[in-house]
């Protein structure tokens, strides 16, 4: 029998044009969002660190509902996840991965604007530490995070996904104004 503490991962590879990603998620919600075309070691590394004695499960249809809204951001038509996550994360993680959540689409902050809307104007760094361990990307949208002059640094996906990924939502941003 599991335990709380060993949730199973239920899990699927999403496929949509040249997007290929693993995503994975508990019975509670997103749990992870891999990088664009990783191998499945990506995932089950994350799980081991993260989740020790957790299972693995590959379950298409429960992974549907976050498989269809990140499509549907994918494809320019959802600006907002509704679904449910799971997070994994230390007290501080999760009020960083939540400020994240508030950058609008189409828009980037610095790493010093999200220590500063957490009120933590001197975490910069541990903001910054916080970013990169966040597993669910694109739906908590750290791609979203630049440096202070602009620059795009720093993405687990890479930065040609995050490149994709801002590019993406400048198109969609400036054709629905």
């Amino acid at each position: 029998m599991k335990s709380e503490n060993n949730p199973t991962l239920y899990w699927s590879l999403l496929k949509y044009k040249d997007w290929n990603f693993y995503i994975a998620s508990t019975s509670k919600g997103l749990m992870f969002v891999g990088s664009q075309n990783k191998p499945f070691e990506e995932l089950s590394e994350w799980a081991m660190k993260r989740l020790p004695g957790s299972s693995l499960v590959e379950d298409v249809e429960k992974l549907e509902p976050y498989a269809l809204e990140i499509t549907q951001y994918l494809e320019g038509n959802r600006r907002n996840f509704t679904v449910p996550f799971d997070y994994n994360g230390t007290p501080f993680q999760n009020v960083v991965w939540n400020a994240l959540c508030e950058i609008p689409y189409g828009h980037t902050m610095s790493y010093s604007d999200i220590a500063n809307v957490i009120n933590k104007p001197a975490a910069v760094r541990a903001v910054g530490a916080a970013i990169g361990a966040n597993p669910v990307l694109i739906t908590v949208p750290c791609h979203r995070v630049v440096g202070k002059n602009g620059a795009l640094i720093g993405y687990r996906g890479g930065l040609e996904m995050k490149t994709k990924l801002l590019n993406l939502e400048k198109q969609g941003y400036s054709s629905n104004k």
